[in-house]
């Protein structure tokens, strides 16, 4: 009986069986380190599993062709090297929020996608349109893609953030925001769940002045590319619907934080 193409069954030898989807050597085509790989394809899970297994991405504006980046550099977070400014402790010991994982990706993943209230110009975000919506969306049924919840005492969703996780690394997509601080209350509750769940990196993609303020650092592309190769490949506990119960944002200091069942995939 063939399995399903489930993040609970992905193994080295299936990221090797989607060879059909071997993208170009980033360090060929793009020597100079502009990004864009490749242009064209699809956004079938089969390939975006592929795409980001060999460090690619997708990035395009709606309309347009898709185009497959691999940063030069590419931002990155070490989930254990994470420290949260004593700000945020200070709110988080204060505040009866609570974070959930996986329970509204589709609120998550559409509440990303709106314009921001952060001085952008309006249309910066359309690369988060209904065809990424999509993908991303049957990525998450397939129990690869992930959004992390930060709710308020009146259980409305005021933060959140969404990626996909292979193996031992963790590919960041978007965060959003509607109360001062939830989208960094959410980056902590993933460096935890990361650091619980033996995920060693997070891919923050592009560097940015706020994900350099919560710590992320740069790594050259073809150090991150070598990284890659082991990571995807290494075991970690699997990030299922219901295997993680809702956690209290005061709760974010203690040592392990998120009730977590050891399934590892």
């Amino acid at each position: 009986m063939t399995r399903p193409f489930e993040a609970a069954y992905i193994t080295p030898e299936t990221l090797k069986s989607l060879g059909c989807y071997n993208f170009p050597n980033p360090a060929n085509v793009d020597p100079d380190g502009v990004g864009v790989v490749v242009v064209g394809g699809d956004l079938a899970p089969e390939t975006l599993i592929s795409a980001y297994a060999q460090g690619l991405f997708p990035w395009f504006n709606e309309d347009e062709p898709i185009a497959w980046w691999c940063p030069e550099p590419r931002c990155v977070m070490v989930p254990t090297d994470y420290q949260p400014s004593k700000s945020l402790r200070r709110q988080a010991k204060r505040e009866r929020w609570q974070l959930t994982l996986n329970q509204a990706f589709d609120e998550v993943i559409h509440a990303c996608s709106l314009p921001r209230s952060d001085g952008l110009a309006e249309g910066e975000h359309t690369w988060i349109h209904d065809e990424m919506i999509d993908a991303y969306t049957e990525l998450h049924a397939h129990g690869f893609a992930h959004s992390i919840e930060v709710w308020d005492d009146q259980q409305q969703l005021i933060g959140g953030l969404y990626g996909l996780k292979i193996g031992g690394i963790y590919f960041g997509e978007s965060m959003f925001h509607r109360a001062s601080n939830a989208s960094k209350l959410a980056f902590w509750g993933l460096m935890r769940l990361c650091t619980q769940s033996n995920v060693a990196l997070v891919d923050c993609q592009l560097p940015n002045e706020h994900l350099m303020s919560l710590g992320a650092k740069t790594l050259p592309r073809a150090e991150f590319l070598t990284q890659l190769d082991t990571l995807v490949g290494s075991r970690s506990v699997t990030w299922q619907p219901n295997s993680h119960q809702a956690l209290a944002v005061a709760m974010l200091e203690s040592p392990t934080p998120w009730q977590i069942q050891k399934n590892e995939s």
